[in-house]
C-alpha cells in the first residue's frame, strides 16, 4: 500500500526482529493515517529533496518496543515517528535541512560522529497539533544514551 509517492507501508512497518519473534507489527487506521502523514510532512519532502532515504525504524507495535529495549511511550508506538539516513549526503546536513525547511516535532541526530558524515541516523517526529521543536543529538558515554540540545546547526558539531 502506497503512502506517498515513494513511500509504501511495507517499508515503515517492517522489523526483522518482528519477524524472526513472530510479533504482529501491523498498525491500525488511526496509526496509518499518522504514517500517510508522516511520509507526507517529513519522508517525501526529504527524498524530494536528497534523494534515496533508507528508513531504518518507523512503526513500532508495543510488544515490538518492548522485545527491543524500547520504551512504551515512544513516539514509533504511536506511528508519529521515523529514523533514517541519506546514503551519500550527512547525516547532519539532512537535519539541518529538516530544521530549516519542514515542519516537525523533534528531532535527535542520533549517535553522530562529526568527521564522519554518515555515522548515526535522522530521528525525526510529525505531531499536528503543538509541535515541540525540540532538537537533541543522542550520543553514548559510559555505556548510556544521553541527550543533549542542538543548538545552531548540526553540521557545526
Amino acid at each position: 500500500m502506497k503512502l506517498t509517492r515513494n513511500f509504501s507501508l511495507s517499508e515503515l512497518i517492517k522489523s526483522d526482529t518482528a519477524i524472526r519473534l513472530g510479533i504482529d507489527n501491523n498498525p491500525n487506521a488511526d496509526q496509518m493515517e499518522k504514517l500517510r502523514l508522516l511520509c507526507e510532512n517529513i519522508l517525501q519532502p526529504v527524498r524530494d529533496h536528497f534523494g534515496r532515504v533508507t528508513v531504518t525504524s518507523c512503526f513500532r507495535s508495543p510488544e515490538l518496543c518492548l522485545k527491543i529495549g524500547s520504551s512504551l511511550n515512544s513516539q514509533h508506538t504511536r506511528a508519529e515517528a521515523v529514523d533514517f539516513e541519506c546514503l551519500g549526503t550527512s547525516n547532519a546536513e539532512v537535519f539541518d535541512w529538516i530544521k530549516s525547511n519542514l515542519e516537525w516535532d523533534q528531532m535527535i541526530l542520533e549517535f553522530f560522529t562529526p568527521g564522519e558524515p554518515n555515522s548515526g541516523w535522522v530521528h525525526c517526529s510529525w505531531v499536528a497539533d503543538n509541535p515541540r521543536k525540540q532538537l537533541l543529538r543522542a550520543y553514548k558515554e559510559d555505556g548510556k544514551t544521553k541527550y543533549k540540545p542542538v543548538i545552531g546547526n548540526a553540521i557545526d558539531l
